[in-house]
C-alpha cells in the first residue's frame, strides 16, 4: 500500500502546526507519493507563511527541505493531467488538488489530506475508503 499526500499535510514535515504529530507518523506508515506540482504548492505555502511573519527568510529553504523530505517518489503531473481535469469536473473542485485524487486511482493507494473542503466534497462524492482525514 501507498499514501498519496498532498501538500496541506506536507508543510506539516516542516512547519509546527495543527497535527504536525500526525503528520510525521505517516512517514513511517508506508512509501508516499505525490504529484510533483506537490513541490509549487508547499513552496507557495511557505511563501504565505514568510509573507505572514510566520516563517523568517532564512529557514526557506530548510523548511521547504524538510517539508518536501517524506516523500519516496514525484510523479510527473503530466501523467495525470487528463484524469485530474476529469476529476475536477466531476467534483466541481480546483483540478490541482485532483491531481492527487488521480495519482491514488493509478497507484490504488490511500489519499491523505488536512484540506477540510476537499475531505467534504469525497464524503459525499463516493471516495469512502480510498481516502483519509489527517
Amino acid at each position: 500500500m501507498i499514501l498519496i499526500v498532498d501538500a496541506s499535510v506536507a508543510v506539516k514535515w516542516g512547519v509546527s502546526e495543527e497535527d504536525t504529530e500526525r503528520a510525521m507518523r505517516l512517514v513511517d506508515r508506508a512509501p508516499i507519493v505525490a504529484p510533483d506540482l506537490v513541490v509549487a504548492e508547499v513552496a507557495n505555502a511557505l511563501w504565505r507563511k514568510e509573507l505572514r511573519g510566520e516563517l523568517a527568510p532564512a529557514q526557506r529553504l530548510s523548511t521547504l527541505a524538510a517539508c518536501l523530505s517524506g516523500y519516496e517518489e514525484f510523479v510527473p503531473a503530466v501523467l495525470l493531467a487528463e484524469r485530474a481535469l476529469d476529476l475536477a469536473g466531476a467534483l466541481k473542485h480546483p483540478a490541482y488538488d485532483c491531481f492527487y485524487l488521480a495519482l491514488a486511482e493509478l497507484r490504488g493507494g490511500t489519499f491523505i489530506t488536512a484540506d477540510a473542503r476537499l475531505l467534504s466534497r469525497l464524503r459525499d462524492d463516493g471516495w469512502s475508503g480510498r481516502f483519509e482525514a489527517l
